[in-house]
C-alpha cells in the first residue's frame, strides 16, 4: 500500500475516532541543534546569550535535568536517537569521514538493517519530513528518503556553508538537495531551514506529521549575519561573538516553528522536543558546556550532557522539571508509542514518567562507548574507562563539574560499574566502519583540557 493510500486510510480512521470521542495520533516536532554548548541558553544559565524562543519552551512544557545523548559527536548520536537503540550495538561507533583501509565502503553509514522513527511511524500512516543535517551516510541505501523520510531538503554531509552552496560544490559548499522542490539560493541556512520547517507543517497540517528539523547551528563554519554580530558586538572574543550571534539566530527560528505550530491550530496536538546532538566542542566553536566539564568527543558532561526539552500542550505540565537521568533513546519510543504502535527498543515513552515523578526511574543505569572511551552512569555515580590511566569515577550530586575522582576512596563501586561496562563491552559487534587513526590521540587529549565551568558575565 502506497503511502498516499495508507495516508487517507489514517485519515478516516482518525476522524472516526475523533468523532468518537478518541484522541488522534498527535504530531512530532524534533528540533536539533548541532554543537550546543550546554550552557549557551538563558534556560541553563547563559548571562551573554539571549533565548528567549528555547527558553520559553522549556517554561511551557518539561526540562530534563539530566537528559544525555548517546554519543559524544554528531553522527553516532543521531543514529542513536533515530533508531531508540544505542548505536554501538549495531556498530555505529565512530564519526562519519572518509572510509579506511580494511574497511567495506558499502557500509559507510547507519547500517540499513536498522529502521529509524521515521520507518516506523510511516507504517503508521505519517509523513515525514527532514529539514537539514543527516550525516548518516551518502549512498544511495543511506539517503534519508529510503530511511522512512517522505520529504528532504538539506544535505547529505555532516556541515554546509551558511552563506553559499555551489552547483559543483563538494563538503560545505555541496548544492542543497529537496525531492520536493528545486532548492532557492541560500540566504542564512539557519533561516532557510526554518523557512522550510515552517512550510512543512502548513502543507501537512491536515495530517499527522513528523518534522526532524536539524539545524547545523551552531556548528563549524563559524558564520553570523551582520545583524547578529552587532547584537552580539560587546562580546571582545570574535568567535565567541560569531557564536552566541549564531545561537540567537538558531533561536529565532525555533520561535518560527512553534508560531507555525500555534498558527496552524496543532498546539494541543503536537509533541516538540528541542536537544542538541551532543555537547559543545569548545575549542573550535567557543562553546561552553558550565556547570560542566569536557567537550563535544568526551564522555565528560560536557560531551554528553545536553538541554533537553518537550512541550505538549495540555498533555505535559508547564515549568516542570524533570531530575531522572534520561536519554535521547527515549525519543523513538516516545514517538511511536504516542503514535499507536509499539516497539521493542531500548528506551521508554517518557510521558508517563514526566507526568508521574513519582514512578522508580526510567532507566538502571546508562551507558557509552566512543572509540577510545567508554562509561557508566548508574544513580548519582558516573564512571569513565580510559586506555592510558586508571578509571575515574565522579559522584555527580556533589560533584557536578567532575573535578573529584572518587575511584580509589569508593573501591567497590568502581569494581563494580566497571564489571558492568565490560561485561557489555565485549558483547559489542565491531564498528561496521572508523574514522580516521588520528582522532584517537586527538579525543584523548581532550581529557587533559581545561575548560570553563562557571558561566562569564
Amino acid at each position: 500500500m502506497t503511502r498516499n493510500y495508507l495516508a487517507i486510510f489514517f485519515s478516516f480512521i482518525l476522524c472516526f475516532g475523533f468523532l468518537n470521542g478518541q484522541e488522534v495520533q498527535p504530531n512530532f516536532v524534533l528540533i536539533v541543534a548541532d554543537d550546543l554548548g550546554y550552557g549557551d541558553l538563558g534556560i541553563t544559565g547563559s548571562y551573554q546569550i539571549k533565548t528567549p524562543h528555547i527558553d520559553q519552551l522549556a517554561r511551557d512544557g518539561v526540562f530534563f535535568q539530566n537528559g544525555y545523548v548517546s554519543s559524544a559527536v554528531c553522527s553516532p548520536s543521531r543514529a542513536g536517537f533515530l533508531t531508540g537503540v544505542n548505536q554501538v550495538e549495531f556498530g555505529h561507533d565512530n564519526n562519519l569521514a572518509e572510509n579506511q583501509p580494511g574497511f567495506d565502503p558499502a557500509f559507510l553509514g547507519m547500517p540499513v538493517s536498522q529502521p529509524t522513527i521515521a520507518n516506523y511511524l510511516d507504517s503508521l500512516g505519517y509523513v515525514n519530513g527532514l529539514v537539514g543535517k543527516w550525516h548518516l551516510g551518502e549512498a544511495d541505501k543511506f539517503h534519508p528518503l529510503n530511511r522512512g523520510f517522505h520529504e528532504f531538503w538539506g544535505y547529505l554531509k555532516g556541515g554546509h556553508d551558511y552563506f553559499s552552496a555551489k552547483p559543483d560544490g563538494k563538503g560545505y559548499s555541496a548544492p542543497l538537495i529537496s525531492n520536493y522542490k528545486e532548492p532557492q539560493a541560500i540566504t542564512y541556512l539557519t533561516d532557510d531551514k526554518g523557512d522550510e520547517c515552517v512550510d512543512f507543517i502548513k502543507r501537512h497540517k491536515a495530517e499527522p506529521f513528523f518534522l526532524f528539523a536539524s539545524f547545523n547551528a551552531p556548528h563549524t563554519p563559524m558564520q553570523a549575519t551582520e545583524d547578529d554580530l552587532e547584537l552580539y558586538k560587546h562580546i571582545k572574543n570574535k568567535k565567541r561573538r560569531t557564536y552566541t550571534a549564531m545561537v540567537h539566530r538558531l533561536d529565532v527560528n525555533v520561535g518560527r516553528i512553534v508560531e507555525a505550530i500555534e498558527q496552524a491550530g496543532l498546539s494541543e496536538n503536537t509533541l516538540i522536543v528541542f536537544i542538541s546532538d551532543n555537547g559543545g566542542p569548545a575549542s573550535t566553536n567557543a562553546s561552553i558546556n558550565a556547570p560542566y566539564n569536557g567537550s563535544k568527543g568526551t564522555l565528560l558532561e560536557g560531551g554528553i550532557h545536553v538541554p533537553f526539552i518537550m512541550k505538549w500542550t495540555g498533555k505535559i505540565s508547564p515549568n516542570s522539571i524533570y531530575e531522572s537521568a534520561v536519554s535521547s533513546l527515549d525519543l523513538a519510543p516516545t514517538f511511536i508509542e504516542l503514535a499507536g504502535g509499539k516497539e521493542n527498543l531500548e528506551g521508554v515513552n517518557l510521558i508517563p514518567f514526566v507526568n508521574n515523578p513519582e514512578m522508580e526511574d526510567p532507566h538502571a543505569n546508562l551507558k557509552w562507548k566512543f572509540t577510545i572511551s567508554a562509561a557508566i552512569r548508574e544513580g548519582e555515580w558516573k564512571l569513565i574507562r580510559l586506555p592510558d590511566r586508571m578509571p575515574v569515577l565522579y559522584h555527580l550530586p556533589s560533584d557536578l563539574a567532575e573535578q573529584n575522582d572518587v575511584a580509589l576512596k569508593n573501591l567497590d563501586i568502581t569494581q563494580r560499574l566497571m564489571k558492568k561496562l565490560g561485561d557489555w563491552d565485549v558483547n559489542l559487534p565491531h564498528p561496521v566502519f572508523l574514522e580516521g587513526a588520528i582522532w584517537k590521540p586527538r579525543q584523548l587529549s581532550l581529557y587533559d583540557k581545561k575548560y570553563i565551568v562557571e558561566q562569564p558575565k
